[in-house]
């Protein structure tokens, strides 16, 4: 919603300018140079991606329209969920939650969780290092080297649709430049017009410039801002399971590693201590 807001202002406040300075709209609607711009910038797009990285660009612009996928409900499922798991490891011992690590979707104990259990990605990230806990793995500075390493290559995977969103608007105005070249150029093949007829094809050309610029920082690279901050909140979640088994792995008591777990989240929507000993104390015994 806020992306859709910003756009219409920018819109409306550049042409609300221009017509307020006397220009006439329909100079503006150039569609030859609006095609050479859009059409040479998706080509470039296109050559400088790999198909994973396309498709990887297309669901960031979907994320960023949608926002933060996680809310603040959402954190404290997630809270809970890491409560009853580190409860059920401190009283029947890691063994226990071999059945629930194996096969999560039919696990009591995550289907307590509809929306956590119904996140692939989360949950696979949380079953993943619950299994190398109950294979034995106690070393929790190599735990964390191990988890830094994936997020990190989580991350990189979701940077690719920044960077080529961000490759492409830098690269508009130059396209801008190539249009109003192009204008020009067909200008100059019609110099023996009288000057009414060279100031249009004149303005006409420049517009090329002005709509590569216009795309290139009033909407393209504000898109890619907007993916990149969503990543940003988003990644919280998984360092919030990141630092809530770290703590558990060290021998804290679960409504300790949970605090840790809460101490990472933004505090937009960081549920409060209170807030998250009601809603495990709420929680049915497994």
């Amino acid at each position: 919603m806020l992306i859709i807001i910003g756009a219409v202002v920018v819109l409306g406040c550049v042409a609300g300018g221009y017509l307020m300075a006397g220009g006439h709209f329909i100079v503006l609607l150039q569609w030859n140079e609006f095609l050479i711009i859009l059409g040479a910038a998706t080509g470039a797009f296109i050559t400088s991606n790999t198909k994973a990285n396309i498709k990887q660009t297309l669901k960031g612009l979907k994320r960023a329209l949608k926002g933060p996928s996680y809310k603040k409900s959402d954190y404290v499922e997630l809270l809970s969920v890491l409560y009853q798991v580190f409860k059920v490891a401190k009283t029947k011992g890691m063994l226990a939650l071999e059945q629930h690590v194996e096969k999560p979707d039919e696990s009591q104990l995550f289907g307590q969780f509809p929306k956590f259990q119904g996140d692939h990605h989360a949950m696979e990230f949380l079953c993943d290092y619950l299994r190398l806990m109950t294979l034995g793995t106690e070393n929790p500075n190599e735990v964390e080297t191990l988890m830094d390493a994936e997020l990190e290559t989580h991350h990189e995977e979701l940077h690719g649709a920044t960077h080529a969103l961000q490759t492409m608007a830098d690269g508009m105005p130059a396209l801008g430049i190539v249009a109003a070249v192009l204008g020009v150029i067909h200008t100059m093949g019609s110099i023996t017009e009288p000057p009414e007829v060279l100031g249009h094809l004149i303005g006409a050309a420049l517009v090329g410039t002005f709509f590569g610029v216009l795309c290139s920082y009033g909407f393209v690279a504000p898109l890619s801002n907007a993916v990149k901050g969503v990543d940003e909140v988003d990644a919280k979640y998984y360092q919030c399971m990141k630092n809530g088994m770290l703590a558990h792995m060290q021998g804290y008591p679960p409504a300790v590693s949970v605090e840790f777990a809460r101490k990472v989240i933004n505090s937009t929507e960081r549920p409060t201590f209170y807030e998250v000993e009601q809603a495990v104390s709420t929680l049915p015994p497994i």
